[in-house]
């Protein structure tokens, strides 16, 4: 895994600077209790557009979201790997991927 990788309990977009173009894999869990894997390239207007329901369809009806663990990518390919790769996890690795958030 990328050295670059941000991990923590609830991860501050704010401090997210990439040092190029970067993508991001993120992890949202919804308020039903459900999560979410995406990936983007700006993780605080990708958050804001899936609470103000224009984000993917799946989060539309389980608002709000809150975002549990962000990666940074060095591209769309890798990020999209990543995020394949968290899709195919089982819900208590993706929590332990998050840092152990329980629900």
């Amino acid at each position: 895994m990328p050295a670059s990788r941000l991990r923590s309990t609830r991860p501050d977009i704010s401090e997210v600077q990439p040092a190029g173009p970067a993508w991001f894999v993120y992890l949202l869990r919804c308020a039903d209790g459900s999560l979410y894997c995406g990936i983007t390239t700006d993780p605080q207007r990708r958050l804001r557009e899936h609470n103000r329901g224009r984000g993917a369809r799946y989060t539309r009806g389980r608002r709000p979201v809150v975002l549990i663990h962000l990666e940074s990518l060095p591209s769309r390919a890798a990020a999209t790997r990543r995020e394949v790769e968290l899709k195919r996890l089982q819900r208590a690795a993706k929590l332990a991927v998050a840092g152990g958030i329980v629900q």
